[in-house]
């Protein structure tokens, strides 16, 4: 009876030391593999706002091109209707149909705007969900225990200015 009780003893202290190893290596791969994951996200974002500020810059530009051409033709437009040689027929001009911006190219933009910029808060979200996730795995039981005194991650969020003031 006595080696019966010294190989359940020795069982059980080898179940525990494996049952420890295994929480370990549990939380330890979960804390890397969500600090890994902040990491690929914060590049993400960058990813993201160069994305966002080229297409918006892009579409700005033709929008400012489209602008400058419409400045520069619209007077010769109504130099050559309405000069001299109709004495500058004012009702003339009112009645016919004049060239008109066209707006689209503005509303194109505004919407790109609105768009990418709830493209990259919904992408700081998720890094922020991330954080949320690894704070957990290194506060919480049993992570704790194995993982609690790494370091938290840091991430860098792009906010406004007003938004600063407002939440100081």
């Amino acid at each position: 009876m006595n080696n019966k009780a010294l190989i359940v003893t020795l069982a059980s202290l080898v179940v525990i030391v494996l049952v420890v190893i295994g929480m370990y290596v549990a939380c330890s791969n979960s804390e890397i593999s969500l600090r890994n994951q902040a990491e690929a996200q914060q590049q993400n974002l960058t990813v993201v706002y160069d994305a966002t500020w080229k297409i918006i810059s892009q579409k700005a530009d033709v929008s400012e091109k489209y602008a400058d051409d419409f400045k520069e033709i619209y007077p010769q437009l109504m130099e050559g209707r309405y000069g001299n040689e109709r004495c500058g027929a004012l009702m003339s001009w009112i009645t016919e149909h004049n060239p008109e911006f066209d707006t689209s190219l503005y509303q194109d933009v505004m919407r790109s705007i609105e768009a990418e910029r709830t493209r990259f808060a919904r992408e700081q979200g998720k890094l922020l969900d991330i954080k949320r996730e690894h704070d957990n795995v290194r506060e919480t039981l049993p992570g704790l225990l194995f993982v609690g005194s790494r370091s938290e991650i840091e991430v860098q969020l792009v906010t406004s200015a007003k938004t600063e003031e407002v939440f100081s």
